[in-house]
């Protein structure tokens, strides 16, 4: 196998499930490259003993330096939104694979940026849209492309946390950088829905007209680095209504306010043949409900009709084969093995790997233009 030498940039949660997967594709895929964690790099006091965790063989505090390296080959990046801007440009420049964690950016005019320095370099690249990857969810996407759904009708998805409805939650800092909109760009929206977004437009094809609204339940918080009361500017919650260029109707609803919701994300696809029910809680399991043969034309018989729990552990089923025997699961860490070996096989083949930087700039457009209906509360087309 080829050496692919890692520099990461970031040490957070994300920092974690990526370098996990960079240890563990070659256990479980062939890829043709064996990933070797070359430098992380961090402002956090614990780096060291981060690098020693992980096995990463050196440590840097400027992603710069990172970035310069002869002896790297990707540039993983699993910093704050703000930050992926520049370090995708300067990576792209140095002749760098990159992968970048969601959202891509701040907003559109990065993302375009972005799109154009990877594309003018000529480098693998890819957006870490990880639920992709969850075999039930890719079996999904199998049997839509069967045509066991038939023409779609409603398409509804769900993304709720509960993390930040207490008054006393400050923002910024590098736990709660996401409740902060010079760093994060968005709340909910780019956070959370950005992932409801591309499963949709992946599932169900490309959005063509959206109509939002938004709220701000808590209007002010202490910014730990300042130390002051801030006004708060992200989202906290966001629904929208949407249209499908297929002509069926979606709706979308996230909030971090959802009492007891951990990481609720589910969607529904309901459809002439059939229709399918994903929850990332329970995500070795896939709900489908069978009306007609897609082969055959002949209707299920009403005795038998109804939703069947599909539990999504046989070799048969996407990505399984990989792991242990049928009806034993596999986790969220594996979403991101999956994640990576799809990429390093696609590098590996010269094949073209998605979602990259320019399908991501695509669910980037969506997110700006459901906070743009929501600013003006007015339908947006998208196409």
């Amino acid at each position: 196998m080829k050496e692919l030498r890692v520099g990461q940039i970031g040490t957070g949660f994300m920092g974690r499930t990526h370098s996990n997967a960079f240890l563990q594709v070659p256990h479980f895929f062939k890829t043709g490259f064996k990933p070797v964690l070359k430098s992380v790099c961090s402002l956090d006091k614990s780096l060291q003993e981060y690098a020693d965790t992980w096995g990463y063989e050196s440590i840097e505090t400027d992603w710069r330096k990172v970035v310069a390296r002869d002896d790297i080959d990707l540039i993983d990046i699993v910093v704050p939104n703000n930050l992926h801007h520049d370090i995708v440009i300067a990576a792209a420049e140095a002749g760098k694979m990159v992968i970048c964690e969601k959202p891509m950016c701040m907003n559109m005019a990065e993302a375009e940026a972005m799109v154009a320095a990877v594309e003018k370099a000529g480098v693998a690249n890819m957006v870490s849209f990880n639920y992709r990857r969850v075999p039930a969810v890719s079996l999904a996407k199998q049997l839509i492309e069967e045509n066991r759904i038939g023409r779609p009708f409603h398409y509804n998805a769900v993304y709720n946390q509960d993390y930040t409805i207490s008054t006393n939650v400050p923002m910024g800092g590098a736990a709660l950088w996401r409740l902060d909109s010079k760093v994060a760009g968005s709340g909910v929206t780019g956070d959370l829905l950005a992932h409801s977004i591309d499963l949709a437009e992946w599932l169900n094809g490309p959005i063509a007209r959206v109509c939002a609204k938004t709220e701000i339940f808590v209007k002010e918080r202490l910014h730990v680095e300042s130390g002051k009361m801030e006004k708060v500017t992200i989202d906290d919650a966001c629904a929208f209504i949407a249209v499908f260029e297929n002509g069926s109707f979606g709706t979308f609803h996230s909030t971090r306010y959802a009492r007891g919701r951990k990481n609720h994300n589910t969607f529904e696809l309901n459809g002439e043949n059939g229709a399918v029910f994903f929850d990332l809680e329970c995500p070795h399991s896939l709900q489908f409900f069978r009306y007609r043969d897609p082969e055959t034309g002949e209707k299920t018989p009403d005795h038998i009709v109804g939703w069947q729990n599909i539990h999504v552990t046989n070799s048969e089923h996407p990505y399984m084969g990989n792991y242990w025997v049928p009806g034993t699961t596999i986790g969220y860490e594996h979403t991101f093995i999956n994640n990576f070996a799809e990429f390093l096989s696609a590098v590996n083949e010269g094949r073209d790997y998605k979602p990259d930087m320019r399908q991501a700039m695509r669910t980037q457009f969506v997110c700006d233009m459901v906070l743009e209906s929501a600013r003006t509360e007015k339908w947006i087309d998208l196409l």
